[in-house]
């Protein structure tokens, strides 16, 4: 008698997606009619959510994330013009040959170039692009995908969690407590960044490293063979010969396609926040998009995507009838992407119609300042807190928005550290964004890489743990010592 082995099936991420929506639903039915003050002042109640809303959830996400839907088409557009030329391919070919032997010293580099950009201005949706290439990378180099995405997500992740010049952050976040009549001291408030962005960067590159040599040296991967099957279809030929090299146009789009790249992160970098002359002098930029570097939305990066792309098209592709085709093609790959990255701000977007967001920022964070407990308790506890939060809240900038007003005043009237209330907010916040299904570029990201997101959980576990632990010791040991 043959028996007959039984599959298990697995959620997707679009199911995951929709059940955390439906989740949140049930949430705001009930907490119907509590009390919070809008964003005003006024006084206003959780309004349960009607079936309309639930409804049009989806489609009210791609109105709110419509700038980075945009954005991200029109990288698919770029991306596929610049594989039409067969540069990016066989400049990934290059340059794991030349790095042969010595592949992990590029996690270290790249990790370490991306969290500069997380602590500096938050990136985040603007690593979507990079998920693909790198998982490629990696995996011509004899890793996997995922050492590609989590050299992308774990490197901008912890610039993010110990962010410090990060504007959506602690910029938000220094703002509404300077709006409640509270004073930060900047230097404490960067030195606690500055710790938890290395030591965050030393966890997760040691993990990554640590992971990736064990896939060189074994040739196991988390993924199952059908996945990589999957990823390597996606990412294109993976075999590397020794007679391969770039030909003089495919360097030109080379350099070209590593200026989009740069020009962009100049782009979204507020110089103005940094030195107002930097940001005078870079004023003459806005000739482009109308926005000078450093003002820069997704709308800017999208048009200036597009541009360049075109222009690789032109200079390295053989037949340029096929580049309106080509563009097309690139645009039709992204949609599945776009699909994830809305239905996850689907769930902010029905949070926000029904106050269920305000209401549980203001009634937790009300709780823990009035519990009267000690301040190094209070430390750990308040990060805790902004933990659960940032769930419903997956915005720094917003999570900032409610939580910060509330909680300066209150430690500040104890003579606590105002600075590490605010590092908790910022660093718990920086913690979920590592593997919440409602942050959209983690999402968006890992399905652009062709990693399912249960996988993702499952490989950085262990290693978000150890990340949250380092993160709350660190926070505890400030408020005991700054209070």
């Amino acid at each position: 008698m043959s028996v007959q082995q039984k599959t298990r099936k697995r959620l997707g991420t679009y199911g995951i997606l929709l059940l955390v929506l439906l989740f949140v639903a049930i949430c705001t039915w009930l907490t119907n009619g509590q009390p919070y003050i809008t964003d005003e002042g006024e006084q206003a109640a959780v309004m349960g959510a009607t079936f309309q809303q639930i409804l049009m959830a989806p489609i009210a996400g791609f109105h709110d994330a419509s700038e980075v839907i945009g954005f991200v088409f029109c990288l698919g557009a770029f991306l596929a013009l610049v594989n039409a030329t067969g540069a990016l391919e066989t400049g990934i070919h290059v340059l794991v040959k030349k790095l042969k032997g010595k592949e992990l010293i590029l996690v270290w580099v790249l990790m370490f170039l991306f969290s500069i950009g997380g602590t500096t201005y938050g990136m985040g949706e603007e690593t979507v692009g990079f998920y693909i290439l790198l998982a490629a990378t990696m995996t011509a180099a004899g890793m996997d995908p995922v050492v590609g995405a989590a050299t992308v997500l774990l490197g901008a992740g912890s610039g993010v969690l110990g962010s410090t010049i990060n504007p959506f952050a602690t910029g938000a976040a220094v703002d509404a407590a300077r709006s409640a009549g509270v004073e930060v001291n900047m230097g404490i408030l960067y030195l606690e960044g500055v710790i938890l962005w290395l030591g965050t960067y030393l966890i997760s590159v040691v993990g990554v490293t640590k992971y990736a040599r064990h896939v060189i040296e074994t040739k196991g991967s988390i993924l199952t063979a059908d996945q990589l099957s999957e990823c390597e279809k996606a990412y294109g030929n993976m075999e590397i010969s020794d007679e391969e090299k770039l030909t003089g146009r495919q360097k030109v789009c080379m350099i070209i396609f590593a200026l989009t790249f740069v020009v962009m992160i100049l782009g979204f970098i507020p110089w103005g926040d940094l030195n107002e002359s930097i940001a005078d002098g870079l004023a003459w930029t806005s000739i482009l998009t109308g926005k000078a570097l450093g003002s820069w939305w997704f709308d800017d990066a999208a048009t200036w995507f597009m541009l360049m792309g075109i222009i690789i098209g032109i200079v390295g592709m053989t037949d340029r009838s096929k580049m309106a085709t080509t563009i097309i093609s690139g645009i039709g790959d992204m949609v599945s992407v776009n699909v994830v990255i809305a239905l996850a701000r689907a769930t902010a977007v029905l949070m926000s119609q029904t106050g269920l967001g305000s209401w549980m920022v203001q009634a937790s964070v009300t709780a823990l300042t009035q519990s009267g407990m000690p301040a190094a308790l209070f430390g750990f506890l308040d990060y805790i807190l902004h933990i659960g939060l940032s769930f419903l809240v997956p915005s720094s900038s917003g999570l900032a928005a409610l939580s910060a007003p509330i909680v300066s005043p209150i430690v500040s009237g104890l003579n606590w550290s105002v600075e590490t209330s605010i590092m908790c907010n910022v660093a718990a916040n920086g913690l979920v964004n590592l593997f919440t299904p409602t942050c959209g570029f983690i999402m968006g990201g890992l399905a652009l890489a062709r990693i399912p997101y249960e996988t993702w959980l499952k490989w950085a576990a262990k290693l978000l743990v150890i990340i949250g632990v380092f993160v709350a010791v660190v926070l505890t040991v400030f408020m005991l010592v700054l209070s």
